[in-house]
C-alpha cells in the first residue's frame, strides 16, 4: 500500500465511501446500526463503545425525547386552537409515541384528506424530529397570515409524528430497542416475512393500528443518508436490483417530483435524475413501510431521504429546515389542490355510501369513509380518467374526467339495484331503531316481491286451513264409527 500512488488512493477512498452511503441510506441489513460512513471510506470500524461516544457528541444540540415530549406539549399550549396532541402507544422502552395532529378542527372527523409525516424510523437518523417541530411551529406562526398554511390547516387534518425510534435516538443506533430495523417490520407484498403478529415490534403495531382509525390520503417517512425522494415499490418480485413500477407509478413520480422541484437542490442531484427514485431500482427492501402503506392502508406514501449527512451538526439544522420547508409544505398542499375529490350518496334516501373508488386501467382501488362516505383520490396530473364508483346493491357510476394542474370535484349519486336483496339503504335506516332481526318483510324485500311473497302466504294458510278442516271432519266420522260398533256388540 505503501507505494501505491495518493491520487489512486484518493479514488478508492472516495467510491468506497459512495458505496456505503449508498447500501445505508435507506437500510442495509437489521444489524447495520453501527457502521459510521465517516470512517468506511479508509476502513476502519469503530468499536460500538467508541461510535456511541461519537454520535453522542453529534447529537449535542439535539432534543432529547424529554425535550422532545416537552416541545409538543408546549407547542400544544401555545396553539391549542389548531392542535391536538395523542399517543398512539409505546416504544419498547415504554417511552410514548406522541402525534401532533393540525387543523381548524383537531379531532373531529371531517369531509377533508389526512396527510401524516414521521421522522426519526431510524434512531440514528434524527433530523426529521427536529425538521417537524419546525414545520408545526411555522404553521401555527403563519396560520390566517400566509396562504399556503392558511390552506393546509382549514383543508388538511395533517398528523405529525415526530419520532417512530426514541429508544433508537437515545441508544444512538438504526433500530429499535430490540436491534429491529422498524423500517423491515411490516408484511411484505412478495415474501412471506413479519406475519407473525407476536414477533412484530410495538412501534410497528402502533403504525398499523393508527392506520386502522384514520384513513390517511398520503404521508412522508424523513430519512437522512441521502438526498432524494423515493417511491414505490421498494422490492421486487425476483430480488433483483431493478425499476418496479406500482399501479400508480406515474401519480408517484409526479409527488416526488413535486418534493424534489420544491427543494433547494434535491432535483439537482447528480446521483438520482431530477432527485427522485424508484426505490427497487436504487436498491430493493423488503418488509418496508412505505409499500405497506400503499397496498393495506390505501395511503399513497414517499421515503424522503431530506440530508446526505445522518446526524450533521446541530447548527445547520435551520439550513436543512430551509432547504426543506417548501418542499414539505407543497407536498401537503398537493393533497388538496390536485387529485378528485368527493362524496358518494344513495338517490333513494341520501345517505352518504361508503363505495369503493377505482380508475379505469389502473389496478388499484381506494373506498370512500365509512361515515362520511369521502373520498381522495390522487393522480397525476395531464391526463383523462375514467372514474367508476361501486358498492353492493347499487348501480355502477362512471364518470370522465380531464385532470389538469387542479382538483377535480367530482360526487356521485348512486341508484339503488332493484335485484339486488336487501335494499342497503332501507336496511342501514331501518337499524337505527330496530335490530335486523326484527325487520318486517316490507322493510326487506322490493314491493313486486313483497306482493308475491304475501299471496304465497295467503294461498299456503288457505291450503293449511283445509287441511286442517278435513283432518277434525275425519276425527269425528271415525269416532262415530267406533261408537256404533261397540253398540252392535253389546
Amino acid at each position: 500500500m505503501a507505494n501505491l500512488n495518493p491520487s489512486l488512493l484518493l479514488f478508492l477512498s472516495l467510491n468506497l465511501l459512495h458505496l456505503f452511503h449508498t447500501v445505508f441510506a435507506r437500510g442495509g441489513e437489521r444489524d447495520s446500526g453501527f457502521v459510521d460512513i465517516t470512517y468506511a471510506a479508509s476502513g476502519r470500524h469503530l468499536s460500538e463503545e467508541s461510535h456511541f461516544q461519537k454520535l453522542n457528541k453529534l447529537a449535542h444540540g439535539y432534543m432529547t425525547n424529554s425535550d422532545l415530549e416537552k416541545a409538543i406539549k408546549a407547542f400544544h399550549g401555545r396553539c391549542g386552537r389548531i392542535s391536538r396532541i395523542y399517543s398512539i402507544g409505546k416504544s419498547v422502552l415504554g417511552v410514548p409515541l406522541w402525534v401532533l395532529e393540525i387543523s381548524n378542527n383537531p379531532g373531529k372527523e371531517e369531509a377533508k384528506p389526512a396527510f401524516k409525516f414521521i421522522g426519526n424510523v431510524h434512531g440514528d437518523e434524527p433530523v426529521g424530529r427536529e425538521l417537524l417541530l419546525l414545520l408545526s411551529n411555522w404553521l401555527c406562526d403563519n396560520y390566517m397570515k400566509d396562504p399556503l398554511a392558511t390552506l393546509i390547516v382549514d383543508n388538511v387534518h395533517l398528523h405529525i409524528f415526530p419520532t417512530m425510534n426514541p429508544d433508537g435516538f437515545s441508544l444512538r443506533k438504526r433500530g429499535n430497542a430490540n436491534n429491529i430495523d422498524l423500517n423491515r417490520d411490516f408484511p411484505d407484498q412478495f415474501f412471506p416475512m413479519n406475519d407473525d403478529l407476536n414477533e412484530r415490534q410495538p412501534e410497528t403495531k402502533a403504525i398499523m393500528r393508527w392506520l386502522k382509525e384514520i384513513h390517511f390520503t398520503a404521508s412522508a417517512s424523513l430519512h437522512g443518508g441521502a438526498l432524494v425522494a423515493n417511491y414505490p415499490w421498494d422490492g421486487t418480485d425476483d430480488r433483483s436490483k431493478s425499476y418496479f413500477a406500482c399501479p400508480d407509478d406515474e401519480t408517484f413520480k409526479y409527488m416526488a417530483k413535486l418534493y424534489s422541484g420544491s427543494h433547494f437542490n434535491m432535483s439537482q442531484s447528480s446521483e438520482f435524475e431530477e432527485g427522485i427514485t424508484n426505490g427497487a431500482q436504487w436498491y430493493p427492501i423488503y418488509g418496508g413501510m412505505q409499500d405497506w402503506n400503499y397496498i393495506f392502508a390505501d395511503c399513497f406514501e414517499l421515503t424522503l431521504e431530506i440530508s446526505d449527512n445522518k446526524w450533521p451538526p446541530a447548527n445547520e439544522l435551520r439550513m436543512i429546515w430551509q432547504h426543506n420547508k417548501r418542499s414539505m409544505l407543497h407536498l401537503v398542499a398537493s393533497i388538496v389542490k390536485s387529485g378528485v375529490h368527493g362524496r358518494i350518496f344513495s338517490s333513494d334516501c341520501g345517505e352518504p355510501l361508503p363505495a369503493t373508488i377505482a380508475i379505469k386501467d389502473i389496478n388499484y382501488t381506494i373506498k370512500a369513509s365509512e361515515r362520511l362516505a369521502d373520498y381522495h383520490r390522487l393522480l397525476a396530473p395531464g391526463q383523462q380518467y375514467e372514474v367508476i364508483a361501486t358498492m353492493a346493491g347499487y348501480k355502477t357510476r362512471t364518470t370522465t374526467i380531464t385532470m389538469k394542474e387542479e382538483a377535480v370535484t367530482l360526487d356521485f349519486i348512486l341508484e339503488p339495484d332493484t335485484h339486488f336483496l336487501p335494499n342497503q339503504c332501507s336496511s342501514k335506516s331501518k337499524s337505527k331503531s330496530k335490530s335486523k332481526s326484527s325487520l318486517k318483510i316490507s322493510e326487506l324485500l322490493p314491493k313486486s316481491q313483497l306482493e308475491v311473497s304475501l299471496t304465497l302466504v295467503v294461498v299456503l294458510g288457505f291450503l293449511f286451513f283445509l287441511m286442517k278442516r278435513k283432518a277434525i271432519i275425519n276425527h269425528f266420522k271415525l269416532r262415530k264409527s267406533q261408537q256404533q260398533r261397540r253398540v252392535s256388540a253389546v
